[in-house]
C-alpha cells in the first residue's frame, strides 16, 4: 500500500516537469490573426512575454555602507487635532 503512495506521488511529480510542444486542443485553433499582422503567430509567439510586461531586473549591490542622501518627501507626520479640537 505505501509503495503505491510513493510511486503514485512520484509519477505525479513526474508529470508536474513534463515539457512538450504547445498545440491546440483537438477540435481548436489559435486565436484569430491580430488585425494588421502579416503572419499568424504560433503557440510560442503568444506565449512570449514583451519587454513591459517582464521588465530586466536592475541589480545593484552595495559594496559598503553610504551615507544616505537628504530626502525632501521624508517628512514628519503632521499633527491630527484631536477628538475634542485642542
Amino acid at each position: 500500500m505505501r509503495a503505491t503512495l510513493v510511486l503514485a506521488a512520484f509519477l505525479a511529480l513526474a508529470a508536474c516537469g513534463q515539457k512538450a510542444a504547445l498545440t491546440p486542443v483537438a477540435g481548436q485553433t489559435l486565436p484569430p490573426k491580430p488585425y494588421g499582422a502579416e503572419v499568424q503567430p504560433d503557440a510560442q509567439d503568444l506565449l512570449a512575454l514583451d519587454p513591459q510586461a517582464a521588465p530586466d531586473r536592475s541589480v545593484e549591490l552595495r559594496t559598503r555602507s553610504e551615507e544616505r542622501e537628504d530626502d525632501p518627501f521624508d517628512l514628519p507626520p503632521e499633527e491630527a487635532d484631536g477628538p475634542d479640537g485642542a
